[in-house]
């Protein structure tokens, strides 16, 4: 599958609000708390970077 990096802002703020919702998530799931923190700053990091590209956009 091709990633196609030119997405519209309105796709970006979807995909970021997807980030942090799976970052909340990651925080209640059955894992050990070391997992758990580390799904939860990466996806906020992309979130993060979404943001970021769709400020530059």
């Amino acid at each position: 599958m091709k990633h196609d990096p030119a997405l519209s802002p309105s796709a970006v703020r979807q995909r970021a609000a997807a980030h942090r919702a799976m970052a909340l998530a990651a925080l209640r799931a059955d894992s050990s708390l070391s997992v758990r923190l580390k799904r939860y700053s990466a996806a906020m990091a992309r979130a993060r970077a979404l943001e970021a590209q769709e400020v530059a956009l």
